[in-house]
């Protein structure tokens, strides 16, 4: 595109792995502009344009591009990446949403909060008497691991091999995508063979877990769902349920640390736990931005859109934006706040967004009772911070309650 006012926007360079997605920079280009160059496409920066797009009907859902943008065209992980729900429209997508949805009934869902609380104090019980832990190894990791075998109906005892699975598959989702290709696709393979497993599983036992809801609506209707969208499906909600809620927490601990006083209000009142995992979302988000894709071309807001644009839309950027709510940079869990980006939206909304709500939930209120006055005890590792960032390594220390 030669778009004049196109010419004239910022150019934020976020395929380098050193870039922030919550640096100056962007806070500069998102006052300048509602929109940003970049070199996967445009960045939308603010919150009542990134609000629109997710719903505009010229735009698709953009991330199947992902691959292409990292030069990565075939292989393992672009097959599935391009077919899963994730990435596909209309009747296909709606399709495939119908069939998942029995899978994350509100009744499995509730049934699995008491099992939530269990695991959080179970790994608690495990490093509390210490004052320190490596809160990545030691809770985030096996905490949202452990939730997906609650909900696949897997004992925890398998959940160092998923994490292992999910973390190297998560390499895809950063800028460094390109250069980890061989670990990405090994581990493809690894956690698709792992589904075929459970799948055979539930075939000859059947359940009524997530698993087993998929598996009977694949042989009930094999022209709605067939077996390879079924596994691309079991595929996806293992590693999008480990990868983000792992992360998340991480940041959610991150954000805490440098508010001591919201983590001290909220072990004061445990039932602020819900309100601030929304908080966190809105300022530390693990997705920093979802992807959409113009299917013709459109102007909005004085800007010509050729057909095929790649549009990032910035939530971590939009959900800071000071023109769309009053102290938009604070971290207040007692805030009322415009609804954030964090789950995605539109059509593409986060299928899995009440267990991810859920879990969370349970495991702030659970530490934040439990575990007083977090703070760093070492030097923290974190993924570049933008796509999907979060940390490596979170030495910490803490008092017990």
């Amino acid at each position: 595109m030669t778009d004049a006012p196109l010419a004239d926007a910022a150019y934020l360079n976020v395929a380098d792995p050193d870039f922030s997605i919550r640096s100056q920079q962007v806070s500069d280009a998102r006052a300048r502009n509602w929109y940003a160059r970049t070199p996967y496409g445009l960045a939308v920066l603010r919150y009542d344009e990134v609000q629109k797009m997710l719903r505009h009907p010229k735009l698709r859902q953009g991330s199947h591009l992902w691959p292409q943008h990292n030069g990565v065209t075939d292989g393992k992980f672009a097959t599935w990446w391009c077919n899963m729900l994730l990435c596909v429209e209309g009747d296909t997508h709606g399709r495939l949403r119908r069939m998942a949805n029995p899978a994350f009934s509100p009744k499995l869902i509730a049934d699995l909060q008491p099992k939530f609380q269990v695991l959080a104090n179970r790994l608690i019980d495990a490093f509390i008497d210490r004052g320190t832990c490596d809160f990545i190894a030691e809770f985030t990791e096996p905490y949202a691991t452990g939730v997906i075998c609650d909900l696949l109906g897997l004992p925890f005892e398998k959940w160092r091999e998923l994490a292992d699975i999910a973390a190297d598959m998560g390499l895809a989702l950063g800028v460094t995508f390109k250069q980890d290709l061989p670990k990405i696709e090994t581990a493809v393979a690894r956690l698709f063979d792992y589904a075929e497993q459970l799948v055979i599983d539930r075939e000859a036992n059947p359940s009524e877990d997530f698993i087993g809801l998929l598996v009977k609506a694949n042989r009930e209707n094999p022209d709605q769902l067939s077996r390879q969208e079924m596994l691309d499906m079991i595929v996806l909600a293992i590693f999008g349920g480990i990868d983000t809620t792992r992360n998340q927490i991480g940041l959610a601990m991150d954000m805490f640390v440098q508010h001591p006083d919201q983590w001290a209000l909220l072990g004061d009142r445990p039932e602020l736990a819900k309100a601030a995992v929304e908080e966190v979302m809105r300022t530390r988000p693990t997705t920093t931005w979802v992807t959409r894709a113009a299917t013709e071309d459109f102007e909005f807001q004085g800007l010509k859109i050729a057909e095929g644009t790649t549009l990032h839309l910035w939530g971590q950027a939009a959900a800071m934006d000071p023109a769309a709510m009053e102290n938009a940079e604070s971290f207040d869990i007692t805030a009322a706040r415009k609804p954030h980006f964090g789950f995605g939206g539109g059509t593409h909304h986060c299928l899995g967004h009440f267990i991810a709500r859920g879990d969370m939930t349970a495991a702030l209120a659970l530490m934040a009772a439990r575990m007083k006055n977090p703070r760093f005890a070492g030097e923290v590792v974190w993924l570049p911070d933008s796509g999907n960032t979060g940390a490596v390594s979170m030495p910490l220390a803490f008092d017990k309650a």
